[in-house]
């Protein structure tokens, strides 16, 4: 199978540890794209885990907020970067969703050659 045919942000040779040379010391290798799948859904998960703690920490600093007026300044700020990280998080946890789905694709592909 040659990389021609993929859209270049498709294809995942990229990723070293996916990778693997054939026993018999052949020059090619091969993409195991269920461990991919899998690589990617664990990063999926680790994104919405993210989500989750950036958004109780941004929960918190907005109490803190309330709590502490002669700070809240500081803890509005603190509670705005918190919320950053969660939407930076969620776009993560998208773009390995994507990924995830692409790599079973291909597995399906190859599977059924």
């Amino acid at each position: 199978m040659s990389l021609e045919h993929h859209h270049p942000h498709h294809h995942h040779r990229h990723h070293n540890m996916f990778s693997q040379h054939k026993e018999n010391n052949e020059k090619s290798s091969t993409v195991d794209y269920k461990k991919e799948a899998k690589h990617h859904k664990h990063m999926e998960h680790l994104g919405k885990l993210s989500v989750a703690a950036a958004t109780a920490y941004a929960l918190h600093e907005k109490h803190q907020a309330k709590k502490d007026p002669e700070h809240a300044h500081k803890h509005k700020i603190k509670e705005e970067i918190a919320m950053t990280a969660a939407v930076a998080s969620a776009g993560f946890a998208l773009h390995e969703h994507h990924h995830n789905k692409q790599a079973k694709k291909e597995a399906k592909r190859h599977h059924h050659l």
